[in-house]
């Protein structure tokens, strides 16, 4: 029995320390695991903007807004508050995030796209994204029943380095029965310079004016659609067979609206709608563009191309009025685009409503 005396005694002692000193690891594991759960629920909790009436009213909207350089996590929102707030949609943005929940511009952590299987159009502005199966395969589900999509930009260039059954999206894809990828397939056009598809002129040196092809000028989506300017350089593209050319592209001497054009530099295609065939069969409409960044729909001609271009891929081509207000909501402060840019240290949650800035400046 005295052999085992001094373990009971350990045992003794051991449990009393329990009680004093295991109350700091507690609290610290349930803070530690509240911390986590109030984590999840930021990741789990995508930005909406509810309408209220409208011809949107019913109607759902997803943006997915990831790309490295456009800000395109400025432009998704400004134009989803838009759509909400003066056309009654529901309007989902689904952003990249860094692992604390901030906005990572090019990101391909998006948590949330299990909403976009409720999405009545899927709206995109990404660049070289490789999110994992999970997060892709709802956008799989619907790009394979044909819902309509629109695009801006890089999403020509939307995901890169894709793996196994997926790999077929990415933007140099040179799969067989789904060439140039998701880009080219859906979008309409890619990444691909040596075929005519990249930047045309100099990038942050020459702006871009743009201008309805005369023949497309009654089209719904050009119903309104005057001047239209844009502080991104310009893209040089060849669409897909089959697509519309609605708009081209003038590469100015200059960052300003009143830039002379470059003789050198012809108008190329730079707005079009489309239609894709989805694995289902059924065909899905298009709007596509390669412009959209932030400071590109501070240009309210183009602003109302691209909300026109919405309501034309849903069907809602009666409802689009040539004087609809397209006027922003809220603040919209957009910044200049370049890599690496953006406003550091927000978070989705600080998006919320109608009258919160666009983009927060948080120090």
């Amino acid at each position: 029995m005295d052999n085992f005396m001094p373990a009971i005694k350990v045992l003794r002692f051991t449990q009393k320390q329990t009680s004093i000193h295991m109350i700091k690891p507690i609290a610290f594991s349930l803070a530690f695991l509240t911390s986590m759960l109030f984590s999840s629920a930021i990741f789990a909790n995508p930005l909406v903007y509810e309408g209220k009436s409208g011809p949107g009213k019913g109607k759902h909207v997803v943006f997915i807004a990831s790309d490295h350089e456009y800000r395109g996590e400025e432009t998704c929102p400004a134009l989803a508050r838009i759509l909400a707030k003066r056309y009654g949609f529901k309007c989902t943005v689904l952003f990249g995030l860094d692992d604390d929940g901030h906005i990572k511009p090019g990101s391909s952590k998006i948590p949330g796209t299990e909403i976009v299987k409720d999405a009545d159009m899927l709206f995109f502005f990404i660049r070289f994204l490789a999110p994992d199966d999970k997060t892709m395969q709802p956008i799989i589900d619907y790009l394979d029943k044909g819902g309509p999509v629109a695009g801006l930009r890089t999403t020509t260039h939307g995901f890169n380095g894709l793996k196994g059954k997926n790999k077929k999206y990415n933007y140099n894809s040179r799969d067989k029965s789904y060439d140039w990828g998701f880009g080219r397939q859906v979008i309409g056009e890619t990444w691909r310079p040596k075929e005519g598809a990249g930047h045309y002129g100099s990038n942050h040196k020459f702006s871009t004016r743009m201008f309805v092809v005369p023949e497309q000028k009654d089209h719904p989506v050009m119903r309104g659609v005057k001047d239209m300017h844009a502080m991104a350089g310009a893209y040089s593209a060849v669409p897909i067979e089959g697509s519309v050319i609605l708009g081209k592209n003038q590469v100015l001497d200059s960052m300003k609206p009143d830039g002379k054009p470059l003789n050198n530099k012809p108008p190329s295609p730079c707005i079009w709608v489309r239609e894709y065939e989805s694995k289902s069969g059924k065909k899905g409409r298009v709007f596509a563009s390669t412009q959209g960044a932030s400071e590109d729909i501070v240009s309210e001609g183009y602003r109302r191309c691209i909300l026109n271009g919405v309501f034309w891929c849903m069907g809602m081509e009666s409802d689009i009025k040539a004087d609809m207000n397209v006027d922003f909501v809220g603040p919209y402060q957009p910044t200049t685009f370049s890599f690496r840019g953006g406003r550091k240290n927000v978070k989705p949650s600080d998006l919320v409503g109608f009258e919160s800035p666009l983009l927060p400046e948080k120090k």
